[in-house]
């Protein structure tokens, strides 16, 4: 049996679930699109290719197998858009939660079942119905579970809100022994720039002090404070809104010394490099199309003590 261990963000990685981009079908109609930025490329004829996001997604591959890190992908689905495996599920300590997704999306969790036979039944958790929540807006980090929410009573309107008040209670209930602190994020269903689909399309921490931040993906100036004063100023990253946008805090650790970029986020990489990190740079420009990137294509299942 695989024994669970996820206690933040950048322990050394030593396995992971990385999605897939193999069969994913046609581009979707514009109605069909689950955020802004999507539909910006489907409306622009610039709607990424299968084969440029199988590049993509094969040379994270590569950086993992480089670094010695067990790699798992979910069974290939005809027609099934399967690159973002940390929607569908996430681990905090030794649990792995099974989201509660947009009821389009359970076929994905299906295609991961082979993995997840290799782990104790007892230690997968579906929420209940009512608690939305998706592994973007989730970030364990030491005594804190970072969430990002949206508690606006205009929630249903929002196809970009995917994890709600209710989730962050259920957290609280299920550690009590950590704290779990709520950000609220803005929301566009039309304006890519205006929309933090996720926490992790504003905030990541990396190495063991450092986050890379956008102010503007937070509603809430104190939150946003908050984590700033957290972090200390000199240890921030501050992106801009065009930088939020290409995702450039959708950054992945492997370890607290090694982080895999995007190879067009030159200011963030020579950044992460004064800093002492070692970047892997890949080129992940396509599958950025569809509002995720490199965090958000992985579902980490073990990392070191």
């Amino acid at each position: 049996m695989m024994k669970l261990h996820i206690i933040d963000e950048t322990a050394p990685l030593k396995a992971v679930v990385l999605g897939t981009a193999e069969s994913c079908g046609p581009a979707p109609k514009p109605e069909e699109a689950y955020d802004p930025k999507s539909l910006e490329h489907i409306l622009n004829g610039t709607y990424p290719k299968e084969a440029d996001m199988v590049k993509e997604m094969d040379a994270f591959a590569a950086v993992f197998e480089q670094h010695g890190v067990k790699l798992f992908r979910p069974e290939v689905i005809q027609d099934c858009n399967q690159i973002f495996s940390r929607d569908i599920a996430f681990v905090i300590e030794d649990k792995l939660f099974h989201s509660n997704i947009l009821p389009d999306r359970e076929r994905e969790f299906e295609a991961i079942g082979p993995i997840l036979e290799q782990i104790d039944p007892n230690k997968i958790i579906r929420p209940p119905e009512e608690v939305h929540i998706e592994g973007g807006d989730v970030m364990p980090w030491n005594d804190y579970i970072f969430v990002g929410t949206y508690t606006g009573e205009d929630y249903p309107d929002y196809i970009t809100a995917r994890t709600n008040k209710e989730a962050v209670e259920y957290l609280r209930e299920l550690f009590p022994h950590k704290t779990v602190k709520s950000f609220e994020l803005r929301k566009s269903n039309t304006n890519a720039k205006e929309n933090a689909l996720h926490l992790d399309c504003c905030f990541q921490p990396v190495g063991k002090d450092k986050a890379i931040l956008h102010k503007n993906g937070f509603l809430v100036e104190e939150e946003y404070q908050w984590l700033v004063d957290y972090f200390g100023k000199e240890n921030t990253f501050e992106i801009d809104k065009e930088e939020m946008y290409q995702m450039f805090s959708n950054v992945f650790s492997i370890s607290p010394e090694v982080v895999v970029s995007e190879q067009n986020f030159t200011r963030l990489n020579n950044w992460l490099r004064d800093q002492g990190f070692t970047v892997e740079e890949i080129p992940y420009a396509e599958i950025a199309k569809q509002e995720g990137l490199l965090r958000c294509s992985t579902l980490p299942l073990i990392r070191e003590y």
